[in-house]
């Protein structure tokens, strides 16, 4: 059985299934999945809500104890789910549930964003794809995670050994720095108490904030560009289409330079109205530079503007996770190699599955 493909399949298309798994069902990246391990240990965050889901072939179905995999009513495979970790039944010291500070994606990744507020959704710019601010509107969440509440959830989380590497995002703040201040800070303190690999990202801020990063701990990092159509950018990201693709090409220069080959990476997501050539072409244009274009299938999100636009196909991802891969080749580049966060994880791409040779 080709484990790639079927990974990418159930990335694109989903799956039916009913499960008590706690769901992330808003946010700002990949929403409404649920993880589960496949048979040769491939991490895959099946979506289980949403419009496209139902029409589905796969389906899960649970049979004295142990999940089944079904294509067509056919069955594929034995998979596994990842469980619910038990603190999310716990609350912190003050009284707030610790899934509502950080949630465990993946296996062992917490992930948390640690100011919930985007300044672009002040100015109604904010992406078309994203529901940061939408965890606010429904009590998912809390705004702002502080050190203190974050190391008791991290403390939490790794004795179930489910914290080995940790994500902090942010939405982008007011002010040059975008956030990497905020980032700065929290990474430190963490990183005073508990040592453990941290992945952040953010908006591209200027060199020296890409500096403060580093040196308050932070092992990789993620400046998103999304999507690498001009056009589509200004459309669906209107608030960071405001900085251009030759700022983004000088900051992740720099980034590469601080945080060094395979650490950097950059969100390109597949649905959004572009074309093969463009995504492929931003891919070359990435590597070169060193960073990782982390490809992903869009994730319509309830509530966003792309709430019933439909996943990519299978076969596009595929075709497109194949050239990828090569370009990684080529360029000498290595998912494995990366210290923390969703490259690590690998739960939503199918990207390192296809790189050869490493």
């Amino acid at each position: 059985m080709n484990y790639a493909t079927l990974k990418t399949e159930l990335l694109c298309l989903g799956a039916k299934a009913k499960t008590k798994r706690h769901l992330r069902k808003t946010g700002a990246g990949p929403a409404g999945g649920s993880y589960f391990v496949l048979p040769n240990r491939s991490l895959v965050q099946i979506p289980v809500v949403g419009h496209f889901v139902q029409n589905s072939p796969f389906s899960i179905i649970e049979d004295s104890d142990v999940l089944y995999l079904f294509k067509n009513s056919e069955k594929v495979c034995e998979i596994q789910g990842v469980p619910t970790p038990q603190f999310y039944g716990i609350n912190t010291s003050d009284g707030i549930p610790m899934w509502k500070i950080a949630l465990i994606h993946g296996v062992d990744c917490l992930a948390t964003t640690v100011d919930q507020t985007c300044i672009h959704w002040r100015h109604n710019l904010q992406c078309d794809f994203c529901g940061i601010e939408l965890s606010l509107k429904h009590h998912r969440t809390i705004t702002r995670k502080s050190p203190e509440k974050l190391i008791e959830v991290i403390q939490a989380a790794r004795a179930e050994n489910r914290a080995n590497h940790i994500t902090l995002t942010i939405g982008t703040q007011a002010g040059e720095d975008r956030g990497a201040n905020i980032l700065s800070k929290t990474t430190r303190r963490i990183k005073e108490e508990i040592d453990i690999p941290i992945h952040a990202q953010a908006e591209p801020a200027d060199e020296i904030y890409l500096g403060k990063l580093k040196d308050s701990g932070v092992d990789t990092l993620g400046i998103h560009i999304e999507t690498t159509d001009p056009d589509i950018f200004k459309k669906v990201c209107p608030g960071k289409a405001m900085l251009d693709f030759e700022y983004y090409e000088k900051i992740w220069g720099h980034a590469v330079d601080i945080f060094g080959k395979n650490q950097v990476s950059s969100f390109v997501i597949v649905g959004l109205g572009e074309s093969d050539e463009s995504i492929l072409n931003g891919a070359k244009w990435m590597a070169s530079i060193g960073v990782i274009p982390f490809v992903v299938p869009l994730r319509p999100i309830p509530e966003t503007p792309l709430e019933n636009a439909i996943p990519p196909s299978p076969e596009r991802m595929i075709y497109l996770y194949e050239e990828v891969g090569k370009i990684l080749k080529e360029n000498n580049l290595n998912p494995n190699k990366n210290k923390a966060g969703c490259v690590r994880c690998k739960g939503c791409s199918s990207v390192d599955e296809f790189v050869i040779g490493y």
